[in-house]
């Protein structure tokens, strides 16, 4: 039967864990690698909501992009997610970094919901050098905001907010998640566009002044793309464990719909 360490050793062999950026806190962050695995949940976040489906639906183990622990623990309080997977007795795998510059991760897959062809490295990490973001082709000139419209359809999200760079676009550059800061990168390799999850209101000014239409559109919506194609290889590669994508994981942000507001704050 499959245990913890197994599913962790292919996600080690396919994203290896070594190669996770040195802020960050990757692997197995609770439970046992010798316990055995029927059924596992994959989500964005393990949040308290996700801990309590995995208990209530039977699950051994949540593989999730962000990890459950990443300050140091300096108390364990009923009701937090770490408190939960130890009161349930569910192992949790994360793989952040590590996913996000492997050959088949994050990036990759955002790149791919984008539809975006030639798809290259645009900016190395400095420690492994392998792809911190990449670069690809739209395949067609858009506008700006025709740009944006396409990438928020790509992702499904309930909004997204962007800054004109008032060229066409054609090439792209993307960092999944919080990568604003690969913009000077982009604008360098002839990108017209930047596509992240988020951005400060000074990268939008230097997006704008530098010629790059930088499109955020979400945290959530830009990294939740590699849990159904990770999802797959699972299911592939371990056919006697369950795996399913957890309900209760959701993008936290809410978005509204306003009108009547004057631009200016007059």
């Amino acid at each position: 039967m499959t245990t913890v360490g197994d599913i962790y050793g292919w996600i080690d062999g396919f994203a290896p864990f070594r190669l996770a950026m040195d802020f960050d806190n990757a692997g197995l962050l609770a439970g046992d690698g010798d316990a055995r695995v029927q059924r596992t949940l994959l989500a964005l976040d393990i949040t308290p909501d996700v801990v309590r489906e995995a208990a209530e639906s039977g699950a051994q183990l949540l593989v999730s992009h962000h990890p459950v622990i990443f300050q140091p623990l300096r108390s364990l309080t009923p009701q937090t997610a770490p408190y939960l997977l130890a009161q349930y007795g569910i192992a949790a795998i994360c793989a952040h970094t590590n996913l996000d510059v492997a050959a088949g991760g994050v990036n990759r897959c955002l790149a791919e919901r984008l539809g975006l062809t030639d798809v290259r490295a645009l900016k190395a990490y400095r420690d492994t050098g392998l792809a911190e973001a990449l670069m690809g082709e739209t395949g067609e000139e858009l506008a700006p905001e025709g740009f944006a419209r396409r990438v928020g359809g790509d992702l499904g999200c309930d909004g997204l907010f962007y800054a004109d760079g008032g060229r066409p676009v054609t090439t792209v550059g993307l960092c999944s998640g919080a990568g604003a800061d690969c913009l000077p990168d982009a604008a360098e390799k002839g990108c017209q566009a930047f596509v992240t999850g988020e951005a400060k209101h000074h990268e939008l000014i230097a997006a704008a002044n530098l010629g790059v239409t930088l499109v955020a559109a979400g945290h959530y919506d830009t990294e939740e793309v590699v849990i159904r194609p990770l999802l797959g290889l699972l299911r592939k590669n371990f056919p006697d464990v369950e795996f399913a994508r957890a309900r209760s994981s959701h993008r936290p942000a809410r978005y509204l719909q306003i009108s009547g507001g004057n631009a200016d704050g007059s």
